[in-house]
């Protein structure tokens, strides 16, 4: 019998010389799938009780820093904060909560976690801009109008305010539109406004309606403001008057383009 022909081996050698074919894709074997299952559950349930069920994350320690009048106890009793419960469990929205509700001298309030064991409390206190006595104690205003404190002893270097709305005429009717808080607000935006230099030496800001605001200085000299609008122009105005007219017991600015100074 004749062998392979020339042509006939030819191609046999063609055949095996090819590229490889490709390998089919095995998936992974059961067991092994077991075993990535099984570990990802010990590590889930590791982390779940390192967090809620060891004491390694406990909380042990309740810090507070910014506190001014407030001492660090006042601000720990008010935040109630768990110690002893998981530190991840406790919530700090609801400790921030607390302490604007209880502590109405907080203006702001972060509560963080301090891992592994601590809860940070950064507090910054309200401060008075103005000072309204009630009987024999003081109400303490904050920049924003905010009545936030009542104090036996008046704070040194921080203006009285007087609200001494008038009952008839024009002034009863502004009082008519705008109530105490509103007038309160409007003679924080003119003690905002008042130039440093003037600030010091203000004894009283005196409210009688909206558009009638006015500063009771030392020496005996006080200041028409009108109302809390143009703010910067009046303190321009103000601070160019008492220059040009050092010895003038009355200044009026309630209208900045032409303000007037009297008395000597």
């Amino acid at each position: 019998m004749a062998g392979p022909t020339t042509a006939e081996r030819g191609a046999r050698q063609q055949e095996s010389s090819g590229p490889p074919r490709a390998r089919r894709f095995r998936p992974p074997r059961l067991r092994t799938i077991i075993v990535l299952v099984v570990a990802l559950v010990l590590v889930a349930g590791t982390t779940v009780w390192v967090l809620y069920g060891s004491n390694w994350t406990r909380l042990e320690d309740v810090s507070v820093s910014g506190t001014n009048v407030l001492t660090p106890a006042q601000v720990r009793e008010a935040a109630d904060v768990p110690v002893g419960d998981p530190l991840i469990s406790v919530d700090t929205e609801a400790v921030e909560a607390r302490l604007r509700r209880k502590l109405l001298r907080i203006d702001e309030v972060e509560v963080e976690r301090s891992w592994p064991h601590g809860i940070r409390l950064k507090v910054t206190e309200r401060t008075p801009v103005l000072i309204a006595q009630k009987g024999r104690k003081f109400v303490e205003v904050d920049d924003e109008g905010v009545r936030f404190a009542t104090v036996s002893k008046a704070p040194k270097g921080v203006p009285a305010l007087e609200l001494e709305p008038a009952r008839s005429g024009s002034a009863a009717a502004s009082l008519r539109r705008f109530d105490d808080d509103r007038l309160v607000r409007e003679a924080v935006r003119v003690a905002d406004r008042i130039p440093a230099g003037i600030a010091r030496d203000t004894r009283v800001v005196k409210v009688r309606s909206y558009d009638d605001i006015s500063l009771e200085l030392s020496g005996d000299r006080t200041v028409s403001w009108g109302s809390g609008e143009h703010g910067a122009r009046k303190a321009r105005a103000l601070t160019a008057l008492m220059k040009a007219t050092p010895k003038a017991r009355h200044f009026d600015v309630s209208v900045p383009t032409a303000p007037a100074s009297s008395g000597s």
